[in-house]
């Protein structure tokens, strides 16, 4: 057996017990760390095209990912459910939780897409507070804001919208998978505490029984009362009819 055909045999090895893959900068330290007799370029050389050496047993999902064949169906089935799966899924659903869960709000609905027409965005859920007859005393008025994210791979710019929600929103939230990275939800945990936007996690499979939970509960603000006005106005009809 030659040097590149070990090589070969330990790349096999590594994918077999790696369902997700892995990627090549970790993937080459690994067959070194297993052949460490062996020249750092000459394990570069041999696995760069690992999936054209040896297409029946390694293929690349993406760019610098290997994957085991054995994994290929798997790796199939979750691409298409997340195809079948669209984000404005959640937006009803959502809207509910903030009604009947959260009890943030009276009455909510979803609308997404540029209603608002502003560089800004317009929220993928918005819900309104409105004092009940049965109070004795009278709340102010509150208007909540959020924002949906399905893809974990836009999660800062999720966090940024939610953040400008905050312009005409005395609440804002942004909601995202519990399969995103751990260290960026961590990130958005700290993040949310120090700008006032709340957290929310929620399970991705199912939109119609997913469990949405609290991680931090969105702080109340006074908004500009200017923008808060504008943007009620286009939605009147629908929020407050």
């Amino acid at each position: 057996m030659t040097i590149r055909d070990k090589i070969i045999k330990q790349a096999v090895a590594i994918l077999e017990n790696r369902p997700k893959g892995i990627r090549y900068s970790e993937f080459v330290r690994e067959i070194h760390e297993a052949q460490p007799e062996t020249a750092i370029n000459t394990i570069h050389g041999t696995i760069w095209n690992l999936d054209v050496r040896v297409p029946k047993k390694v293929f690349k999902p993406a760019r610098g990912l290997f994957l085991h064949v054995k994994y290929r169906d798997k790796e199939t089935d979750a691409t298409e459910h997340k195809k079948k799966l669209r984000e404005s899924d959640f937006y009803k659903p959502f809207a509910e939780c903030l009604v009947k869960e959260l009890e943030e709000c009276t009455k909510a609905i979803p609308i997404g897409g540029n209603i608002f027409k502003d560089k800004w965005g317009t929220p993928d859920v918005i819900g309104v507070r409105e004092p009940k007859k049965s109070d004795i005393i009278k709340l102010p008025t509150e208007i909540v804001s959020a924002e949906i994210k399905l893809d974990s791979a836009n999660l800062i710019t999720a966090f940024g919208q939610a953040c400008a929600y905050r312009l005409f929103s005395h609440k804002s939230y942004i909601v995202v998978p519990t399969n995103s990275p751990e260290d960026d939800i961590a990130r958005l945990d700290a993040l949310s505490r120090i700008f006032g936007v709340g957290l929310i996690l929620f399970s991705p499979e199912r939109p119609k029984d997913t469990d949405f939970s609290i991680r931090a509960r969105a702080v109340k603000h006074d908004p500009d009362m200017f923008y808060v006005n504008r943007c009620m106005k286009i939605i009147e009809d629908r929020l407050f009819g």
